[in-house]
């Protein structure tokens, strides 16, 4: 007998499947907050938060929208994987709060202490790291047990970030293990998700050559660049560090190249997962080249490419996908998705750069944040309405 993929249900739909509110309220805080960003790093605007400008700015990209996003995706994936029921209801509304209580705590806490915002900013991914090992030991899914590792990394490094900013009035180290938590999530779930769907769409409608299925080579190019990501985390100015760097740019380009993109220029929803990914060798080739040339290039062109492209492009693709599926609408990105990305290819571009050119650095900085914001923000307004209303056909989610 098929296992029902939700209880019934009669509660508010925002709240049906961890998806709804997670996408729409990590989407429009990643969009808003954007906008206060930029006022604070030109000294227009002061948040009442003990961070420094730029430590909010990193802090709420890395700790604030991606575990909502994170936690979306996991929600409505672990049930497919343990064929458990989905949280709902009261209990994922718990958890939503947990989330907003987060981002107040860290936005004030020049008002209630660094104690007290690290406790209830860390208690989100601790709660959602809990929720995941319980529903995937529970249905014996003992494989995806991996995907715990970089929740649980994140979670270090966000108690590190409030222990570094506070100690010495700046993040470091825990910024790195942030974005080596977010890549490694990246490459495992983007491992998974991007060559199958990819191999879908090939077979319906563009017959010829598949990716390649998940092999040998897929885990050592990924415990190549979790050994170069953390080898950056300790040592960023290592010159080992960047020829570690440059080999998980070149295994990490050649992964993706095993996947077929190229023969999905057809369809939005599947190129944009690829081209997201493709951030990720960009990423890790230009923090190599950095290390290689400091002189001409920053670290910070590495980083962007990283976080706004990989993070926030990988994001915004399945984020777009799975509204679509999972509220019972056609899985094509039509007008409204491929503008919402390309937006955030534009602000990956942009961002990059600002820092490569001295002369363009205000401009590429402004025309990034508004970018951004578009996408996040477009993704709210174009896909909220769906979220918060029941899917369109009578199959279970």
């Amino acid at each position: 007998m098929a296992i029902p993929r939700t209880r019934p249900y009669k509660g508010p739909a925002l709240l049906s499947y961890g998806f709804r509110p997670f996408f729409l309220f990590g989407a429009l805080y990643s969009g808003l907050s954007i906008l206060l960003w930029l006022p604070q790093l030109y000294g227009q605007l002061s948040l009442s938060t003990l961070f420094a400008p730029t430590d909010w700015h990193v802090h709420e990209l890395y700790f604030g929208f991606l575990p909502a996003i994170v936690t979306g995706f996991l929600f409505t994936a672990v049930p497919n994987w343990t064929g458990r029921m989905p949280l709902q209801g009261m209990g994922l509304l718990m958890l939503l709060l947990i989330w907003i209580a987060g981002r107040v705590a860290v936005t004030f806490s020049s008002h209630i202490g660094w104690q007290a915002a690290l406790g209830i900013d860390a208690a989100f991914l601790i709660a959602v790291a809990m929720t995941i090992a319980r529903e995937i030991i529970a249905g014996s899914n003992w494989r995806n047990l991996k995907v715990l590792l970089p929740l649980l990394i994140l979670t270090a490094a966000n108690i590190t970030f409030h222990l570094e900013a506070h100690n010495s009035g700046v993040s470091d180290i825990s910024r790195r293990l942030a974005a080596l938590a977010a890549i490694t999530l990246i490459m495992l779930i983007g491992g998974r998700i991007v060559p199958s769907f990819t191999r879908n769409w090939l077979v319906r409608e563009n017959p010829g050559r598949l990716p390649a299925a998940f092999s040998s080579f897929d885990v050592v190019s990924i415990a190549i660049a979790v050994v170069a990501l953390a080898a950056w985390a300790a040592w960023p100015d290592s010159v080992t560090t960047s020829a570690l760097m440059a080999l998980a740019a070149m295994v990490q380009l050649l992964r993706l190249a095993r996947w077929a993109g190229h023969l999905t220029l057809r369809d939005p929803l599947v190129w944009m997962l690829h081209a997201s990914y493709l951030f990720v060798p960009v990423g890790f080739g230009l923090i190599a080249a950095s290390g290689f040339w400091p002189v001409w290039l920053s670290p910070l062109a590495g980083i962007h490419a990283l976080g706004v492209g990989a993070v926030g492009g990988m994001t915004l693709a399945v984020m777009i996908r799975a509204s679509l599926g999972h509220t019972g609408q056609p899985l094509r990105a039509g007008l409204s998705g491929t503008l919402i990305f390309s937006a955030l290819l534009v602000a990956t571009l942009a961002r990059i750069v600002a820092v490569v050119s001295d002369a363009n650095a205000d401009l590429g900085l402004q025309v990034a944040a508004f970018a951004w914001m578009v996408a996040f923000i477009g993704f709210a307004v174009a896909f909220g309405p769906a979220l918060c209303r029941r899917r369109k056909t009578r199959a279970a989610q």
